[in-house]
């Protein structure tokens, strides 16, 4: 019988808490990986969110998709199988955008995406002749998706369908970790393929949310989707870019295929920030309230985000962005500082201006969450992360979630309405919960081992 384990590491473990958590969102880069695996293979798949890695347990290979908050947990995990004699496959966001890093902890990477490369992988495995990095020649067809959830078992996963539609984004985001990996490119699923996925899940999900980098990144491509799903009742949520919001023919078609409401990433209120992010589009057409008068006439909700230490930032950032949130009566909000990720603009940019505060901050063990990895401009970092707290503690205060609840769109829908108050007072309990998160397992004692090269 031949067995591989399926790992989704966590961000990291704190001493003294409770180490079984429930009630995450199913991670799909598991399921896309089942999906490919060959029939005969024994898959077990260990979410180490919710659960205790089985170590011992017998398999003949680990595979992990690591992302860059990820990465030193899943190198500590790397380095239990590795101590075991167990070899050890990478893929995702972080050992595609720093692949000699990865290498390190790893006999094997993929760079990009698995699809047209994996069955390669797994045959390169069982045969003894595994290379240390696989890449595909060419973007995949997004018809070799398949995704296979079964491996998930019965987790308590929160009961949100996820569904993939595209991938990719065109936008030149300095900061976006999206457009390094994907190279600026945005690729749409079949239409048919998407229903089908869509059909198949719609007696176990009340929700679903479409999980693309941007649901908009082509507008014929979604037209065409959004034109299918009519007469299938669902009710579903996405993320997007703001100018698909000037789109009148577009947000018809949101509204009657069940959109109950869109992120949409404002980032910043300073038309200065904007330019410098690459979001000088957030401003087209005359900006943000004409975007959310259009989405609001076809009773779209918003989940806004909000980030802070761009150069044009001051102590009054923080208040003005909470202000024009609650003003907008927006379904939820997010205000968290910038991150530069490795392999983006904003990160070499930032390298290059002698400005990081930590070589590899994803595996420095005094990095902790929601510090701010460089010295922004005019405010500290210490400044950056208390006022990123504040905005979430004002508007999550009980004055802003009543004001905003009973505004005519976000109670307009049962289902919505219904959930708006849980949702809030989610946020409201978890406003400084990370703070001082660890990267990685503090009560882990090991060393991270490096794989043979």
């Amino acid at each position: 019988m031949r067995r591989l384990s399926l790992i989704h590491p966590a961000i990291g473990h704190r001493r003294g808490e409770k180490y079984i958590r429930s009630w995450q969102m199913e991670p799909l880069p598991a399921a896309a990986i089942a999906g490919l695996t060959p029939k005969d293979i024994e898959l077990r798949f260990h979410d180490d969110r919710m659960e205790l890695i089985p170590y011992d347990e017998a398999t003949d290979a680990v595979v992990l998709s690591v992302e860059t908050y990820t990465a030193r947990r899943a190198y500590q995990i790397a380095s239990e199988y590795r101590r075991r004699g167990i070899p050890v496959v990478m893929g995702g966001f972080h050992p595609t955008l720093l692949p000699e890093e990865a290498e390190r902890f790893a006999e094997a990477i993929v760079v990009g995406e698995a699809e047209g490369i994996w069955v390669e992988v797994i045959d390169d495995l069982y045969s003894g002749t595994l290379h240390k990095r696989y890449q595909a020649e060419e973007q995949p067809d997004l018809r070799q998706v398949r995704l296979d959830r079964s491996i998930y078992g019965k987790k308590r996963y929160l009961p949100l369908g996820l569904i993939e539609t595209g991938r990719g984004c065109r936008f030149p985001c300095e900061f976006c970790a999206i457009q390094s990996f994907f190279q600026r490119t945005h690729r749409s699923r079949p239409v048919d393929a998407v229903i089908a996925e869509l059909q198949s899940l719609q007696q176990r999900s009340k929700l679903f949310f479409f999980v693309d980098d941007n649901f908009a990144g082509s507008l014929s491509a979604c037209k065409e989707l959004l034109d299918a799903m009519q007469g299938l009742q669902v009710r579903w949520v996405t993320q997007m870019s703001i100018n698909a919001a000037h789109d009148e023919e577009l947000l018809a078609l949101l509204a009657r295929s069940g959109c109950m409401g869109v992120l949409i990433g404002f980032e910043s209120l300073d038309e200065q920030n904007l330019k410098a992010m690459g979001k000088g589009f957030n401003q087209m057409r005359g900006g943000y309230r004409i975007a959310l008068d259009n989405l609001r006439r076809h009773g779209i909700r918003v989940y806004g985000t909000f980030i802070f230490g761009y150069d044009r930032d001051t102590p009054e950032s923080f208040d003005q962005a909470v202000d024009f949130a609650i003003e907008q009566r927006l379904y939820i909000a997010a205000f968290n500082h910038i991150t530069p990720f490795p392999g983006t603009p904003l990160y070499t940019r930032l390298q290059a201006e002698g400005r990081l505060r930590f070589d590899h901050w994803w595996l420095d063990p005094a990095y902790r969450y929601n510090d701010l990895p460089f010295r922004p401009a005019r405010l500290s970092p210490q400044q950056v992360t208390a006022g990123c707290v504040a905005a979430r503690r004002r508007f999550y205060r009980w004055p802003s979630i009543l004001q905003r609840g009973f505004d005519a769109i976000n109670r307009s829908d049962p289902f919505m309405f219904r959930n708006f108050f849980p949702i809030n007072w989610m946020h409201r309990t978890e406003v400084s919960q990370r703070n001082g998160y660890p990267l990685g397992d503090e009560t882990w004692q090991g060393e991270l081992l490096e794989a043979d090269r």
